[in-house]
């Protein structure tokens, strides 16, 4: 099956600052890695700059006018203790958004059956009204929005990072058209996405211990399938975090994942694609810092991805 790849050299140009653990190199492993395996069929896709209404989607009009009025033309902002705008921040962030909005708009209108967001910076943290983690623009969330109004009314997210996708779930409560599904470390900052937090109906939430085997983190994951079957979406979108790998330096000692894991979480929920929404699913880039490591996962999950 061919997979879309949407990706822009723009992203590159985001640079949070020497040292920082969301460093340009991250893309670079990446596509270097899905360039050099000749089994898979990619259709390289351009990846356009996010318009200020689809932000609006997810993200309030003030926040969305605020960090296009910040953005700096030379230097670094710092928006939170984790996130930093530089000069090609808000390009790379709305190429960002713009991978998986035109991914989902692409595949909507019936042109690719699957596609994978080859983007940074990533997006799961960032909550309607606040940059987080990393996170700008929630690139998942608006991308959701815009399914659904390219017609694709039920629209539901898996996300397997090893931190919980807080802004993807503060963007989805409450929505009975949306639905969210997330595995991660407990106890992990940003401190969600434990079972026992009060939640709507529309959110679904499992965690793992640090140190879990692979097992331990298979069976939790498991457990989230049945409730995204049971929603019946018409896409699925995958938030897809590569640092619960056992060599991962930010979840380092934590995880013991590898990449056959993940390659096992995307058939999981391929098999939910295929049973309620023709196939369709868009996975967008999230976590994932050792660069090997982030190479080799993302290329079994592509390839998983790109499985009948």
């Amino acid at each position: 099956m061919t997979v879309a790849l949407y990706t822009h050299a723009d992203m590159l140009d985001h640079r949070p600052g020497s040292g920082h653990t969301e460093r340009p190199e991250r893309l670079s492993a990446v596509i270097d890695a899905l360039s050099d395996a000749s089994d898979l069929d990619l259709e390289p896709c351009d990846a356009p700059l996010v318009s200020p209404q689809d932000l609006a989607r997810v993200h309030l009009p003030a926040y969305v006018q605020a960090i296009f009025e910040a953005a700096p033309t030379q230097g670094r902002l710092m928006l939170d203790a984790d996130t930093f705008m530089s000069p090609g921040s808000l390009n790379a962030a709305r190429r960002a958004a713009g991978s998986v909005v035109q991914a989902v708009q692409d595949v909507a209108a019936g042109l690719q059956g699957r596609a994978f967001c080859a983007v940074r910076p990533p997006g799961h943290h960032a909550e309607p009204h606040k940059p987080m983690g990393f996170c700008i623009f929630s690139n998942i969330a608006v991308a959701a929005r815009v399914a659904q109004a390219a017609g694709l009314k039920r629209v539901a997210v898996v996300d397997f990072d090893v931190h919980h996708g807080n802004g993807t779930q503060a963007a989805f409560a409450g929505h009975e058209d949306l639905f969210f599904a997330s595995v991660q470390q407990w106890p992990m900052w940003p401190g969600t996405g434990h079972p026992d937090e009060p939640v709507p109906a529309n959110i679904k939430n499992a965690v793992v211990p640090p140190g879990a085997p692979g097992e331990e983190w298979r069976r939790a994951f498991e457990s989230l399938m049945p409730h995204v079957d049971a929603f019946a979406p018409d896409l699925i979108l995958i938030s897809a975090g590569f640092d619960a790998h056992a060599f991962d330096p930010v979840g380092d000692a934590h995880q013991n994942l590898e990449a056959e894991d993940f390659a096992w979480a995307t058939r999981a929920i391929a098999s939910v694609a295929t049973r309620h929404s023709g196939g369709r699913i868009v996975s967008s880039l999230e976590g994932g810092y050792g660069l090997e490591a982030l190479g080799r996962s993302a290329l079994a999950h592509v390839r998983a991805l790109s499985a009948p």
